[in-house]
């Protein structure tokens, strides 16, 4: 039966063909919208990994720094690195914005990072090229999705970076891609008031005459600075000694600091498990609606190829043909087609993973998984074809 269902699909090849490239292209976009969901999860992922911290210490009853705005000192680090258990503990903000490069913006996440060394936590851990930053302004490492090269002067607020540095999957959880600058710039770039709201912020203190007082000099400037300039970061990156319980390290500091510290475990619960969820439910929403639209496409072309051929199932059942024998081809059909299907859609997905702005990870266990249930879509979409089949009359072999 193997050969009668081969030579009805060689007898109309061109439509199995065709209609094989049109099935392989939506499941190629199935593949792609489950390596889009794959690529966000493994960018929240290189988020924690490249920012080299065991522990984040962030403002109390909050989920920053990524998922949440947080703000605190920018001086607590120094007590944070005193506590037993920690190895290092660096300052770091975070800004999402819109980075000027000539005469286009790119999305990017600013990173402020403290001075130190390769190594500390929230530097880029390696480059590609260039070096990293040196200078207490005015420098910057980029990673290569922003289109930055070395030597590239990016606009961020008012100020202007050289690029002296390039890195390669520095993203965020988001996949915009990250640009080091060091950390006052950072402050000024998010906390820092332009020169409008500073000039009017001044007027509201001269105005106010708890603060202008004759007997005390210097009170006025002394508020005014205290007002106009920052001293906050978004979190401390934390590194354990070796062989220190990161969950242990964490309760004095939540004990005594009165912060919130998440563990690496919390922090990819955070990410994946409420920053991305909605996205993910979305894709989840698309992949459902491009199986039924794949099982009604499979569903009507087995239909139409078997209403094609019904004199011929009738001349079959006419010579004593067994039913299960012609409910074997045509299940036989739909897993040609869904396999031609797959293999055009995986090759599709392949090619066109590169292409998108996204990070696209297409995870060979996902391939495996989506073969099996094309096939079982065929198999499912086959039923009412086989059973139409089954109710023909061996008559119809014989009449007009």
């Amino acid at each position: 039966m193997i050969s009668l269902a081969g030579r009805d699909i060689l007898h109309a090849w061109g439509k199995f063909v065709f209609t094989g490239m049109g099935l392989g292209l939506l499941i190629g976009v199935t593949l792609t919208m489950a390596g889009v969901y794959r690529g966000m999860v493994d960018d929240g992922k290189v988020l924690l990994d490249n920012s080299g911290a065991d522990l984040w210490v962030v403002q109390q009853d909050t989920l920053g720094p990524y998922a949440e705005s947080s703000s605190i000192p920018d001086d607590l680090w120094r007590s944070i690195r005193t506590m037993p258990g920690v190895a290092q503990a660096a300052n770091v903000t975070y800004l999402t914005m819109q980075v000027g490069k000539g005469d286009q913006d790119v999305r990017a996440m600013v990173v402020g990072i403290m001075a130190g060394e390769p190594g500390t936590p929230g530097w880029p851990p390696q480059l590609i090229a260039g070096r990293q930053i040196t200078r207490s302004h005015y420098e910057a490492v980029a990673d290569v999705a922003s289109g930055a090269q070395l030597g590239d002067v990016l606009k961020i607020r008012r100020n202007h970076y050289t690029v002296v540095g390039l890195s390669r999957r520095m993203v965020s959880s988001s996949g915009d891609p990250m640009v080091f600058i060091p950390l006052k710039d950072a402050q000024e770039a998010q906390f820092l008031k332009d020169n409008d709201a500073i000039l009017m912020q001044r007027r509201r203190v001269e105005a106010n005459p708890a603060f202008n007082r004759p007997n005390v000099p210097g009170l006025l400037d002394a508020v005014i600075d205290s007002q106009t300039r920052s001293n906050a970061v978004n979190a401390v990156l934390v590194r354990v000694q070796p062989g220190a319980s990161p969950d242990e390290v964490a309760e004095p500091i939540r004990r005594w600091k009165r912060f919130t510290v998440h563990v690496r475990a919390q922090m990819e619960g955070i990410l994946v498990g409420k920053l991305i969820a909605t996205s993910a439910k979305q894709i989840a929403m698309f992949l459902v609606i491009l199986s039924m639209v794949s099982a009604a496409i499979v569903a009507f072309i087995i239909y139409t190829l078997t209403m094609d051929k019904i004199r011929e199932i009738a001349v079959l059942k006419l010579i004593g043909t067994r039913n299960r024998t012609i409910a074997a081809m045509i299940l036989q059909q739909a897993l040609v087609l869904g396999v031609i299907g797959f293999v055009v859609g995986k090759i599709a997905a392949t090619f066109a993973a590169p292409m998108f702005p996204k990070h696209v990870l297409l995870v060979p266990g996902d391939s495996v998984i989506g073969f099996f249930v094309v096939l079982g879509i065929c198999m499912v979409s086959s039923l009412v074809s086989i059973r139409m089949a089954l109710r023909v009359d061996p008559a119809e072999a014989i009449g007009g």
